[in-house]
């Protein structure tokens, strides 16, 4: 496997990927933009494995996609997998979801992250998940990231996402978890030499 198409039409994912997958002997490139996939998942596993399937099978290359996102305690798990369709900007996000906890003292929350690696035929091959937990933040604070960064607070550290180092953030993330535990899990397979 040395081509594998990131599911996905945004740059700064791919850039992000590749920094995480450094030197694995993969060429990673995005999917073609004119292929939409219709995420129709009801879980995160479901929509990776969604999006890595359907764009293998178009491009007949092995392809990886992921899907995150933020789920609240006390709304029930919302956003969940309508994180990114929460609002039209990551500042009207964010001023949803604090409108909705408005001064509910349950801010427990997770970020999960599910990656699904399709085979050319569209067939899974693999499929992780992992998440971080952490709490809601009553205000926004830090200029790092992006998303709901900025009020999702890691009390073991005091700092919100957005506040931390990319590296700090890189290590302790469900997207770099969810990546570790897929490199541990790729290596177990042997997939990586097909």
């Amino acid at each position: 496997m040395k081509k594998l198409i990131v599911a996905t039409s945004n740059p700064g994912k791919l850039r992000e990927l590749q920094k995480y997958l450094q030197g694995e002997e993969w060429e990673l490139a995005l999917k073609p933009e004119e292929l939409d996939i219709e995420e129709t998942g009801t879980t995160f596993a479901e929509n990776a494995a969604l999006k890595a399937s359907q764009v293998a099978q178009a491009l007949g290359e092995w392809a990886i996609a992921d899907d995150s996102g933020l789920a609240v305690d006390a709304l029930d798990g919302a956003p969940g997998v309508y994180s990114a369709r929460y609002g039209q900007t990551d500042s009207e996000r964010i001023e949803r979801l604090l409108n909705a906890l408005e001064n509910n003292p349950q801010r427990k929350a997770q970020f999960i992250c599910a990656i699904a690696l399709a085979r050319p035929n569209g067939a899974i091959a693999l499929t992780v998940e992992a998440s971080c937990a952490g709490e809601i933040a009553l205000t926004a604070r830090g200029e790092n990231g992006f998303g709901y960064d900025p009020i999702f607070y890691v009390p073991a550290l005091g700092l919100t996402f957005a506040e931390m180092s990319p590296e700090t953030k890189q290590s302790i993330s469900h997207r770099g978890k969810a990546i570790q535990l897929f490199l541990q899990k790729l290596g177990d397979s042997g997939i990586r030499n097909r």
